[in-house]
């Protein structure tokens, strides 16, 4: 498959940049980066290429170019911090059949940082030093890098995401995290140091906060959706989950068999919910009681049919 390569300017206001990237791949990305390489080998990273704008009497600024196998490996990326200024590059809207979730955003600038979600190219475009011609660089290299390349939509697997859950829970838009990994996981919504839902590169998951609009008490619960490679893997990683996270309640489970009776529990932070659909399995963290854990899991098995998933 040919994939569209940026082509970067060779300077850029006072800037210039040498000819050829350094190239980052699964072998060398811990010279690079350190502990953070972890991040990105989290998702299905193909390889990285850096280039640094220098000038004689400014500060650099660093192009990182993130080539993932998918969008929604790059979108994940982005995912992980909504925080920041929305940026657009392009006049046309992203290819998307259904409301975005995330309000179609693409690029997100703060401090001299911008970052960039287009098609399976995740970006960092960092000013060390912002200024206001840092920061007209630092976005013009973001339209460069964005320009002519495709605007897939979402993944799918967000689709799952009701915006509302009867008339006691909201979506936190700006708390959506795709990802495939129990490292990525626990850096949204900690669960274990250990991988108790088998996450690895053949799965995807979405997480997300619902706040409660309904009351005084402002409750917020977690929500987690996570799709195997099929059923039984689903199944063997409810097994894990439920020796790991509720061994005090090893009794009320038979492994490799779930029934609606045994899928809500109390537990020390509030009521936890888990229902296995096929392939997929639904959590809910942290409800106030029992009703509205049974609310949330019967609201995504309706999302679920009305997607088709």
């Amino acid at each position: 498959m040919k994939v569209h390569k940026p082509n970067l300017p060779k300077t850029i206001g006072v800037w210039t940049r040498p000819d050829s990237p350094r190239v980052i791949n699964s072998k060398n990305i811990f010279e690079y980066m350190d502990g953070a390489g972890e991040l990105y080998l989290a998702y299905r990273f193909d390889r990285l290429e850096v280039y640094e704008y220098t000038a004689d009497d400014e500060k650099s600024i660093l192009v990182e170019l993130y080539y993932m196998e998918t969008s929604d490996d790059a979108f994940g990326l982005l995912s992980l911090d909504w925080g920041g200024e929305h940026v657009s590059f392009s006049d046309s809207p992203a290819n998307t059949s259904y409301q975005s979730l995330t309000s179609s955003t693409r690029a997100l600038y703060g401090a001299g940082l911008l970052r960039i979600w287009s098609d399976n190219l995740y970006s960092r475009v960092m000013a060390f030093r912002e200024t206001p011609a840092s920061k007209q660089a630092v976005l013009t290299l973001g339209k460069t890098i964005a320009a002519n390349r495709k605007s897939p939509p979402e993944p799918e697997l967000l689709k799952i995401l009701p915006l509302d859950i009867g008339m006691g829970w909201k979506l936190r838009n700006d708390r959506i995290g795709y990802f495939r990994s129990h490292l990525v996981l626990n850096s949204l919504y900690y669960l274990s140091h250990q991988n108790i839902l088998n996450l690895d590169l053949s799965t995807e998951a979405v997480a997300a906060p619902y706040d409660s609009i309904a009351g005084k008490d402002r409750t917020r619960v977690q929500f987690l959706f996570v799709r195997y490679r099929d059923s039984g893997q689903a199944q063997q990683a409810l097994d894990h989950f439920h020796k790991a996270y509720l061994p005090e309640h090893e009794k009320d489970f038979v492994a490799g068999s779930v029934t609606e009776s045994q899928s809500f529990f109390k537990i020390e932070d509030g009521w936890l919910g888990f229902k296995v659909y096929g392939p997929c399995i639904a959590l809910v963290f942290e409800c106030p009681d029992e009703s509205s854990a049974r609310m949330i899991i019967k609201q995504i098995q309706f999302n679920l049919l009305k997607t088709g998933g």
